[in-house]
């Protein structure tokens, strides 16, 4: 059933934000075929695949909302657009390209915007119609403005996102009860994911992250048939996808009493977290936050083991702006951003400890409500 749309937060003032940047850059036009920018446009629901295909494409003037898709999707843009949206839905069968230039002909749109990442042959498409329509077309590109403007959620993102987070954080809560020896890393996966499908979640916010002993020290480890043992650690890294929108989040427990050097290692990745999420304000530079944390691990003696940025952007992409890693960016009030610090000893195990949760006025607000302190399964 459609939903009513809130004027203060949600796609109608998103497309407001849009169309204020169009103006001030003298755009007729844009162009978006990004699938995670259509959703945050349109604020339909239930429809986008992700699959990197690009069935649809939107071309957005002052006063027009076009959207071109294909028979496979337009009965569930009917259902799924919100309740009041200007959003106008074309069926043409022409191809995307001629059918920007056909709308750039109608609407006499000549400074048309055009995502970074358009595909060469896509880009290349639009300019052969526009010839063959004898249109002198100009398409500058918009230097990630767009991504720049999901960076800051408003309200009704951030609902879902929390509403994403807290099937995650129910999940672990499963999962811990759940975990015990004998299992394999793949049968613990297989446990998580049906917890979260089975308890709200609409997709995977990405493929879950499981690993046990030795294999918590692979960042990105694949969960394999690795049988898990008393006094590993065991690593989740998953999140839940609710409405299109996704959580992040990583917690490493241990199955049995924790050695020294396990106790060491969480206990410097749990502090370095905390201290680098009470630093998070507006304004922050993401990369200051960054180095901040490898300072902490580094006067450790861990610095070597600790190779990938504290964070990301979490929204409807699992990866967006701003991060906290190698290159200068600000971090502003409204972006969602994870806290992810980690130690990843070589045929030892590793630790990360992860959060997602929106900065604020008032500082870094997690999502996540899982503990930080050290899981120990009793086995």
């Amino acid at each position: 059933m459609n939903t009513q749309i809130d004027q203060q937060s949600g796609p109608v003032a998103r497309l407001a934000r849009l169309r204020d940047l169009m103006q001030e850059r003298r755009y007729d036009a844009v162009v978006v075929r990004d699938e995670a920018s259509l959703r945050w446009l349109t604020g339909a629901t239930g429809v986008f695949d992700y699959t990197g295909e690009y069935p649809h494409a939107a071309f957005i003037t002052q006063d027009s909302a076009l959207l071109h898709t294909d028979s496979r999707y337009l009965n569930s843009f009917e259902e799924n657009l919100p309740e009041g949206s200007p959003w106008i839905l074309d069926m043409d069968e022409l191809a995307i390209p001629a059918w920007v230039a056909r709308a750039a002909y109608k609407l006499q749109a000549r400074v048309v915007g055009i995502e970074d990442d358009m595909q060469i042959g896509f880009y290349q498409g639009i300019l052969r119609a526009a010839e063959d329509r004898s249109i002198a077309l100009t398409m500058p590109l918009m230097h990630g403005d767009i991504r720049l403007m999901r960076a800051i959620k408003d309200a009704e993102e951030l609902e879902l996102m929390r509403q994403a987070q807290a099937i995650t954080d129910a999940a672990f809560t499963h999962m811990v009860g759940f975990i015990r020896p004998g299992l394999t890393e793949k049968q613990i996966r297989l446990e998580l994911e049906r917890y979260m499908f089975e308890n709200g979640a609409d997709s995977l916010a990405f493929d879950s992250i499981v690993a046990s002993g030795p294999n918590t020290a692979n960042p990105h480890a694949i969960p394999s048939d690795r049988v898990v043992e008393r006094g590993d650690f065991v690593l989740m890294d998953y999140g839940a996808g609710y409405r299109d929108y996704r959580s992040d989040m990583t917690r490493t427990v241990v199955l049995g009493t924790p050695t020294d050097k396990q106790r060491e290692i969480y206990d410097l990745v749990q502090r370095c977290h905390e201290t680098c999420a009470a630093a998070i304000h507006p304004g922050v530079d993401g990369h200051e936050i960054h180095m901040l944390s490898k300072k902490i691990i580094g006067d450790a003696g861990y610095g070597e083991y600790y190779g990938h940025s504290l964070g990301h952007g979490v929204g409807i992409d699992i990866h967006e702006l701003p991060t906290f890693g190698r290159l200068s960016n600000t971090v502003a009030e409204g972006a969602v951003i994870t806290v992810e610090p980690g130690v990843y000893l070589p045929g030892i195990g590793g630790v990360r400890l992860e959060d997602c949760g929106v900065v604020t006025k008032d500082g870094y607000k997690p999502f996540t409500q899982s503990p930080h302190d050290l899981v120990v399964i009793d086995c």
